[in-house]
């Protein structure tokens, strides 16, 4: 174990957060997962959910240590390849999107001869991410060109959100705004950025509008769902989102200050995404406000660690990576938290490294072995620095050494030479 954690590079406070939070994941998803085993195949018995969410925390941490070896600013050039890559699996997801539990799940694809479903939004946004970090670190030193940027930086966002947003609207909005964030960051021109803005919601309008016109698309299916969740939302109409979020809010108000119990939740057998969407309701019932808030402060200590890897980052595209990749999976666990209290209207964000899942939580991992990469590069530069500095230091000594010795040498040649320097013989003889 010691062995293990010495070949464990870059921030350790990161990987203590990651590990702390992948660590409690296990008991809200075995407690929650009952209403699974129960529809899937009647016995309620949760040991094989567990086991499941076992081999998945397992690759993760598996990703986030093969990652992390790998120098960061290789990613660079994995961005702009893998964009392509990415918007021809986007494309298929939207082709072949199969029903998985009940739900529209166009947003996943089955990896073949696995039997693996992957959701390529995912890894879409993480690509998205490093490839507009690519971008703004290499136009630092030269002035934005809006025309040139269209083209280089913004089609490119735009193909990705499209062909995601038909099947995925929350991820769309959660990619955009982290965008934004990232350029703004990147100092890129507030009165471009205005423009994008702006650009964005009429182009959103607009496919709202196609969507209600052809409500028997498949593309524009979900439109219908965004808007009646909308309206239920500030309405308070009844309908099945307004179910869970009933169910969701009776879990918080049953745990109180210390909650119920490890595994006692009642409403995780009426809750349908009782593991994953709604998870953070079901930690409230059993762990109370404790735990409910012990997630939290969780959360935002991660997000205050990644400020702190962001600022000690050696160039600007490591500190745009860290908080592209970083900040969004906090973000979105403050979605999911404030869905389950009734914040925001239902979205379908998960919770991050706790809810249940396979792609999510690979991703997640994919982007923080990343972010250790960007930590892990600041470290050997700190330590290159301080090697730098203990060579120089010995060598002065060294030098000093061998100054105070030549300086020994002529004092002795001086005191004991009977050379003849005077011209009399006798004058060395004299002197002494």
């Amino acid at each position: 174990m010691k062995q293990l954690i010495k070949n464990l590079k870059g921030d350790k406070v990161i990987w203590s957060f990651v590990a702390l939070l992948a660590l409690f994941s296990f008991m809200p998803v075995f407690s929650a997962s009952s209403n699974l085993a129960y529809l899937g195949h009647g016995t309620g018995n949760t040991l094989g959910y567990l086991v499941k969410h076992l081999a998945h925390i397992c690759i993760g941490f598996g990703i986030i240590f093969w990652v992390h070896k790998v120098p960061y600013h290789y990613f660079r050039a994995i961005s702009k390849i893998g964009l392509p890559v990415v918007w021809i699996l986007l494309a298929y997801t939207l082709i072949k999107g199969t029903v998985i539990a009940g739900a529209n799940a166009s947003r996943w694809i089955q990896i073949p001869f696995v039997g693996i479903t992957f959701q390529t939004s995912t890894l879409a946004s993480l690509v998205l991410f490093i490839f507009v970090a690519r971008y703004l670190s290499k136009k630092r030193d030269e002035p934005i060109d809006f025309k040139e940027s269209l083209k280089e930086l913004w089609f490119p966002v735009a193909v990705t959100l499209v062909m995601i947003l038909p099947a995925n609207f929350s991820t769309t909005a959660l990619i955009f705004s982290m965008v934004i964030m990232l350029v703004f960051i990147g100092k890129y021109p507030i009165k471009y950025i205005s423009f994008i803005i702006g650009s964005g919601i009429v182009a959103l309008a607009f496919f709202v509008l196609i969507g209600k016109a052809f409500p028997d698309s498949r593309f524009f299916s979900r439109v219908s769902t965004w808007s009646s969740r909308i309206e239920n939302f500030t309405t308070d109409k009844p309908d099945e989102d307004d179910y869970q979020i009933e169910k969701a809010k009776i879990a918080i108000a049953s745990g109180k200050i210390y909650g119920l119990g490890p595994g006692k939740s009642v409403q995780k057998n009426f809750l349908p995404q009782s593991s994953s969407d709604f998870i953070y309701a079901i930690i409230v019932e059993e762990y109370g406000l404790i735990g409910g808030f012990g997630v939290l402060t969780l959360y935002l200590l991660l997000l205050f660690r990644f400020v702190i890897a962001s600022h000690k980052a050696s160039t600007l595209f490591g500190k745009l990576v860290v908080i592209g990749l970083g900040f969004p999976m906090i973000f979105q666990a403050m979605i999911n938290m404030a869905v389950a209290v009734e914040l925001l209207p239902v979205t379908g964000q998960t919770l991050p490294l706790i809810s249940s899942g396979g792609s999510s939580i690979w991703m997640t991992c994919f982007a923080l072995g990343i972010i250790i990469s960007v930590t892990k590069k600041d470290e050997e530069i700190v330590e290159e620095q301080k090697d730098a500095a203990k060579r120089e230091e010995a060598l002065k000594k060294i030098i000093d050494a061998e100054l105070a010795s030549e300086v020994d040498k002529e004092i002795k040649e001086e005191d004991y030479s009977i050379e003849d320097k005077a011209g009399n013989p006798m004058a060395a003889v004299f002197g002494k």
